[in-house]
């Protein structure tokens, strides 16, 4: 038997879309040099945002911010685990994850979130930017925090990330001021809506409530799109202003 010749150049199609359909932020919660090994593991992402302050990244040799690139972006990474984001579950398979060293942390529900790094925003924004410009399917509220698409296990990358910054620079999404005030009012009137309203306008936008049976888990849900969208106050409890964040990013993106 001939051995099987393939030609790989001769006819090439055009793929019918790309893998990529999303991109997710997180925090590593531990220093550079255990970020790597973690993430050399079963847990993997595609980016590695480093601090310039960790001295574990200053005595492994590099000097000055360089962006790690540990997956190959056209393989899927294991960073989301179980998740959900606008009709999509399992989004290990349809998006980018970019881990930032912070040493954010839990100790038994009291959570610190450290500040980031203006080097390590700088470097975000400048890779963002990259990556949309090459995948373009990737749309504005489908640049997520791991804790939008698994609020009940997760936090990062947490109320310290800087989500505003990153819309003004065109990467995410971010609600107009006249829509929220007009919208805030309202509800500050009227009264905020109840929580099957608020849980359909919350899918809308692209969170799963299909988990969401107790009110410990509503209190997440909310408080993750609190970190999100209105960090100041990131309590889970339900207010009007919370509400018209929500409802004026409906508003402007079609939820």
């Amino acid at each position: 038997m001939e051995p099987l010749t393939i030609n790989y150049t001769a006819y090439r199609s055009t793929a019918f879309n790309s893998r990529v359909r999303f991109i997710v932020l997180h925090y590593t919660a531990i220093n550079f040099e255990a970020s790597v090994q973690a993430l050399s593991g079963r847990a993997s992402a595609h980016y590695l945002v480093p601090r310039l302050d960790d001295e574990s990244y200053q005595a492994s040799g590099h000097s000055g911010m360089q962006v790690f690139n540990l997956v190959d972006e056209s393989e899927r990474a294991w960073h989301a685990g179980v998740s959900y984001w606008a009709g999509r579950e399992n989004l290990n398979d349809t998006s980018i994850g970019i881990e930032v060293v912070n040493l954010a942390s839990d100790d038994n529900g009291v959570f610190t979130f450290p500040a980031y790094e203006e080097a390590q925003i700088e470097a975000l924004i400048q890779l963002i930017a990259n990556l949309l410009a090459r995948y373009p399917d990737v749309s504005p509220q489908n640049v997520v925090a791991h804790s939008d698409i698994a609020p009940t296990r997760k936090s990062d990358p947490g109320p310290a990330f800087p989500w505003q910054r990153l819309a003004a620079a065109g990467i995410g999404a971010w609600y107009d001021e006249e829509a929220k005030a007009r919208f805030e009012h309202q509800f500050t009137t009227q009264g905020v809506p109840q929580q099957s309203e608020m849980l359909a306008a919350l899918q809308a936008y692209g969170y799963g409530i299909a988990s969401v049976a107790t009110a410990d888990e509503y209190k997440a849900l909310i408080r993750a799109f609190q970190m999100h969208f209105r960090p100041a106050d990131y309590s889970g409890e339900l207010d009007a202003e919370t509400a018209a964040v929500l409802y004026a990013l409906n508003e402007k993106y079609g939820g």
